[in-house]
């Protein structure tokens, strides 16, 4: 690993104002209701976790879209994170479309003094920390929840990146679980 190069794991997710059921309680024999607005309004959301090249010190940066992410949110959001992260940025993620069209592949081209671009391979989730990030998220913040208005969803998208931000530990998990660290991990 590149020294004084900052790992960043980067992953998008959708959530929808539909309620997620995860596990759902009611009396014996009276089948449990789950309320829902019915409505498939949703947010787009792009999860990054930094770390050092040992998997230490990890932070989350998160940002929400009111629309499905494109190649010029992406653009956006790796400017907004080299304004946060002064240090070589080592980047993995997916092959989503938006990560391989042409003006990202050209704004990675002039960006190589401090932005290096890793591919994972297809098929293979589990290896990105931020998709367990997303199924935290998702399973503490967001099951059950039953909103009136898609705006509502970003409030609770908020109160769980806070949740997350000052839970180190946590985030050290999400690295650990991803299995790409051999030693232990620690803050």
């Amino acid at each position: 690993m590149r020294i004084g190069a900052k790992l960043v794991f980067w992953d998008e997710s959708g959530i929808s104002q539909k309620a997620s059921v995860r596990r759902t309680w009611s009396p014996k024999g009276r089948t449990p209701v789950i309320v829902s607005t019915g409505s498939w309004r949703s947010r787009s959301v792009i999860g990054i976790i930094t770390c050092t090249p040992r998997g230490r010190k990890p932070k989350l940066f998160l940002r929400i879209f009111k629309h499905a992410i494109k190649y010029p949110d992406i653009i956006r959001c790796l400017k907004e994170l080299h304004r946060h992260v002064k240090e070589r940025i080592i980047l993995m993620w997916d092959g989503l479309p938006g990560h391989r069209a042409r003006a990202t592949r050209l704004f990675l081209i002039t960006q190589r003094h401090w932005l290096e671009t890793h591919r994972f391979p297809a098929y293979a989730p589990e290896l990105n920390p931020p998709e367990y990030l997303f199924s935290a998220l998702k399973s503490r913040n967001l099951t059950g929840l039953h909103v009136a208005t898609i705006d509502e969803i970003d409030a609770h998208i908020k109160i769980g990146k806070r949740r997350l931000q000052r839970r180190p530990d946590i985030l050290n998990g999400f690295l650990k679980e991803s299995r790409l660290f051999d030693k232990e991990l620690s803050i």
